[in-house]
C-alpha cells in the first residue's frame, strides 16, 4: 500500500500531512509506504499511489491519477485522518 501527500511544491503542507499519515496508521496498526511529493511529481508519468491525500483547492488538478484521491479539510485533525483512512482502507 503506498500513500503520497500531495501539496504545491512537496516540502510544507505534504510533510506535515504525511507524519500526521503515519501517526493514524500506527493507531490503526497498519503499514503503508507513505510520501510527500509536489504537484508535479504527483502528475508525472510513472506515478503510482494506491492513496492520495492533498487539500480541497488541489484535488481537481489531480483528477485522472490512478489512485483514490482523499480530500483533507484538517491537517493537524487526526480524527479527521483516520476516518478518511478507515473508509478507503478497511
Amino acid at each position: 500500500m503506498k500513500i503520497v501527500a500531495v501539496c504545491g511544491m512537496g516540502i510544507g503542507t505534504s510533510v506535515l500531512l504525511k507524519m500526521n499519515i503515519e501517526k493514524v496508521l500506527v493507531q490503526l496498526g497498519l503499514e503503508a509506504t507513505v510520501e510527500a511529493v509536489d504537484m508535479t511529481t504527483a502528475r508525472s508519468a510513472g506515478f503510482e499511489a494506491n492513496i492520495v491525500m492533498t487539500t480541497p483547492d488541489l484535488v481537481d488538478k489531480l483528477q485522472g491519477l490512478p489512485a483514490e484521491i482523499i480530500e483533507v479539510e484538517h491537517f493537524f485533525d487526526l480524527e479527521e485522518l483516520q476516518t478518511k483512512l478507515t473508509k478507503s482502507l478497511l
